[in-house]
C-alpha cells in the first residue's frame, strides 16, 4: 500500500511570550473531532509552529513523515492525536518540563484514566526516533508491526532517559468519535492485547462497558479481530491486516444500521467533560529504599490516579536537592515523589505538605542487599546530554552520602542503613500510623492495603509488580 495523505503547517506563533519552544504536531485519519482538537490545543498548548499530518496511510509511514517535520528551534513536541480534547493548561508543566520524554494520561472514553494519544517529546529523543532502525525487530517482532512509534521511542530513548515519565492532564480522549473509527481503533485494540497483561486490561475496560451505541461497535470491532485474526501470525500478514481495518470498519459499522452522527460541537465537549472523576487528590510519597518495590508502587499509585515524579531532574530541582529542603518545584506539578527524592527529605515534605500520605515499601533484607550488590552502579544512559548525566550522579552521591552512609557497596554498612532507615520512617509516625502505610510489594501485597489507605477502590487489573532493571536502581 502506497503512502497517501500530507503534512501543511499553519501560519503563525501561538506561543506565549518568554515560553520555551514547544511546537505541536496534530495528526489526524479524519475524527470528527480534528477541528474541536485543534482549537483546544492552540488554547491550551500554545505552541510556537502547528504541523497537521492529515490522513497518512499506513501506520508506519505516518510514524517517518512525522518524525521527519524539521523543528527548528524546538525544546520539545507535543504529538497530539486528533481524538485528544485538551482541556487543562498545560503550558506550565510545557514550559518547566526538561525531560526527553513524558507520556500522558488522559480519560478514555472506554477505557478510563490511560496513557495514549499525547506525548512531549525533547527534539534530541525525536532526532534519535528518526534515525531508529527497526528492520532487524519487524522481521521477527509483531511489536514494531503494532507500535511503530513506541518502538522507536523504546531504541532512541534508551540513550538518553531510562524509564517513562507519566503526567495526568485534563484531556478526553475517543470521545465523539465517528462510529468506523472506533471499530477500527477496537479491532486494533484487541491486537494490542494478546498478551496476559495487556488482555486483563482489555477485559477489564469492557465488563465496565455500557449498552450505547459506542460500545456496541467496540465490542463488534474486538469480536472481528478475535475470530477474524490467528494467535498466530507473522508480522507481514498483521501488517496486511491493519491496513484493512479502515475499509472493514467502514463496512461492518455500515451494516449495524446506525443512525449518522451530526457534526461535534464545544458543547458536547464540556458535557463530555462534566463525567470526568473529581477524586481528591492528596500528596503521596513513597519512602522505601531503591529496590524494594519503588517502581511497582509508583506504577500503582499512577493506577490510582496519582501522578508521581520519579525522577525530577530539572536544575530548581537539584537545587532543592543539594540545599536539603525538600522544596522541589516538580511538586507544582505532580502528586508526589517516590524513592531518592522523598525518602532523605521526609520531615521537610511532612512538614510543608500537611495532609499528605506516606508509603514505605519492604522487602526481606537479604533479597534487598543481593539487588543493591546487581544494580549497585548502575546510572544515566551514555547518550544523554551531559549536564543530565552529571545531575544524576550528583543525586546518586547525594542519596549514597545521606542515606547509605557511603558510596562503595559494603554489604554490613548497607544492611545497618536498611535496618536504621526503616526504624526511622516508623519512629516518625509513631504518633500518627494513619498517615505511613508499610507495603510488602515484594512479599505480594498490594491493592488490598494500598487502595483502602488511599480512599480509592480497588482496581480491576492485577497489581503491577514491576521487575527492576539496570537503572532503576538509584535516580533514574
Amino acid at each position: 500500500m502506497s503512502a497517501s495523505g500530507r503534512i501543511r503547517t499553519l501560519p503563525g506563533d501561538f506561543s506565549p511570550p518568554g515560553g520555551r519552544h514547544v511546537d505541536l504536531v496534530l495528526r489526524t485519519v479524519g475524527e470528527r473531532t480534528t477541528d474541536l482538537a485543534l482549537r483546544l490545543a492552540l488554547e491550551n498548548i500554545r505552541p510556537n509552529r502547528v504541523h497537521i499530518a492529515e490522513n497518512i496511510r499506513p501506520l508506519s509511514a505516518a510514524v517517518d513523515r512525522i518524525l521527519a517535520i524539521d523543528h527548528h528551534k524546538a525544546s520539545h513536541v507535543v504529538h497530539l492525536d486528533a481524538d485528544c480534547l485538551v482541556l487543562e493548561d498545560m503550558r506550565p508543566f510545557l514550559d518547566a518540563n526538561e525531560l526527553a520524554y513524558t507520556d500522558c494520561f488522559v480519560h478514555d472514553r472506554f477505557r478510563g484514566r490511560v496513557h495514549c494519544g499525547v506525548h512531549i517529546t525533547r527534539a534530541d529523543l525525536v532526532r534519535g526516533m528518526r534515525g531508529a532502525d527497526l528492520g532487524a525487530f519487524a522481521r521477527d517482532w509483531l511489536g514494531p508491526v503494532l507500535r511503530p512509534e513506541a518502538f522507536r521511542r523504546h531504541l532512541a530513548r534508551r540513550e538518553l532517559q531510562p524509564g517513562v515519565q507519566l503526567k495526568g492532564f485534563r484531556i478526553l480522549h475517543d470521545h465523539l468519535q465517528d462510529y468506523a473509527d472506533i471499530y477500527a481503533k477496537y479491532a486494533l485494540r484487541e491486537l494490542r492485547s494478546r498478551d496476559e497483561g495487556t488482555r486483563a486490561r482489555l477485559e477489564a475496560a469492557m465488563a465496565q462497558w455500557g449498552d450505547g451505541p459506542d460500545f456496541t461497535v467496540a465490542r463488534e470491532a474486538v469480536r472481528h479481530s478475535r475470530e477474524r485474526v490467528p494467535q498466530a501470525v507473522t508480522p507481514l500478514q498483521l501488517a496486511a491486516r491493519i491496513e484493512e481495518l479502515p475499509a472493514v470498519a467502514a463496512r461492518e459499522t455500515a451494516a449495524l444500521g446506525l443512525p449518522p452522527l451530526p457534526p461535534p460541537a464545544m458543547a458536547d465537549v464540556y458535557e463530555a467533560a462534566e463525567g470526568l472523576p473529581r477524586e481528591e487528590r492528596v500528596k503521596v510519597f513513597g519512602l522505601g529504599l531503591p529496590g524494594t518495590g519503588t517502581r511497582s508502587l509508583t506504577t500503582a499509585l499512577h493506577e490510582l490516579g496519582f501522578d508521581l515524579a520519579s525522577f525530577p531532574f530539572g536544575a530548581g530541582d537539584m537545587e532543592a536537592l543539594r540545599r536539603g529542603d525538600g522544596r522541589f518545584p516538580a511538586l507544582r506539578h505532580y502528586d508526589g515523589l517516590a524513592d531518592v527524592f522523598a525518602l532523605p527529605h521526609l520531615s521537610e515534605l511532612d512538614a510543608l505538605h500537611p495532609g499528605s500520605r506516606f508509603v514505605l515499601t519492604v522487602r526481606d533484607k537479604e533479597g534487598w542487599l543481593r539487588a543493591a550488590e546487581r544494580l549497585w552502579d548502575t546510572g544515566w544512559p551514555a547518550g544523554a546530554p551531559a549536564a543530565e548525566r552529571a545531575a544524576q550522579h550528583e543525586a546518586r552521591r547525594l542519596f549514597q552520602e545521606r542515606v547509605c552512609g557511603g558510596h562503595g557497596f559494603d554489604r554490613e554498612r548497607l544492611a545497618r542503613a536498611y535496618d536504621a532507615q526503616t526504624a526511622r520512617v516508623r519512629a516518625h509516625f509513631a504518633r500518627r500510623p494513619g498517615d505511613l502505610l508499610v507495603l510488602d510489594v515484594c512479599g505480594g501485597e498490594g491493592w488490598e492495603k494500598l487502595a483502602p489507605f488511599l480512599g480509592r477502590r480497588v482496581p480491576a487489573v492485577p497489581f503491577p509488580h514491576t521487575r527492576t532493571n539496570p537503572l532503576d536502581l538509584l535516580p533514574r
